[in-house]
């Protein structure tokens, strides 16, 4: 687990879903993941809604991370854009969990009117911290 520093913002809300600052530490590696979609090794976007490629995109997320050294405990920052129109709650569920127990990473959500492939629902980034 990283040693990156959460402070507390006076006058901020306090959110339980995301923090405002974070702050690493000078020995510390960042580790940026790109973009990922509900898309399988077979290169085809998963079939199911946004629940399923949310699932995926947490599976490849999760992947990539782990190729850096990296899991969830290390993600500082995440990017999130979603689909207009599709039901956020659905793709929620799969992140829930990762993020329990600890202080929430700061977080970017854009709703966006399409994205690279008309069948994707949803796209999300990770930066992590490595110590």
């Amino acid at each position: 687990m990283s040693t990156v520093e959460y402070p507390e913002v006076p006058g901020l809300y306090k959110s339980p879903a995301f923090s405002h600052v974070a702050v690493i530490p000078p020995s510390a590696s960042l580790v940026w993941v790109g973009g990922q979609n509900g898309v399988g090794s077979d290169g085809k976007v998963v079939p199911g809604g946004m629940a399923a490629q949310a699932q995926k995109v947490k599976e490849n997320l999760e992947a990539a991370l782990a190729a850096a050294g990296c899991g969830w405990a290390d993600v500082v920052r995440v990017q999130v854009f979603l689909k207009q129109g599709e039901d956020v709650r659905a793709g929620y569920g799969a992140f829930q969990a990762v993020f329990a127990g600890r202080k929430p990473p700061l977080v970017t959500a854009a709703l966006v009117a399409s994205l690279a492939n008309p069948e994707f629902l949803l796209e999300v980034s990770a930066e992590a911290v490595k110590p």
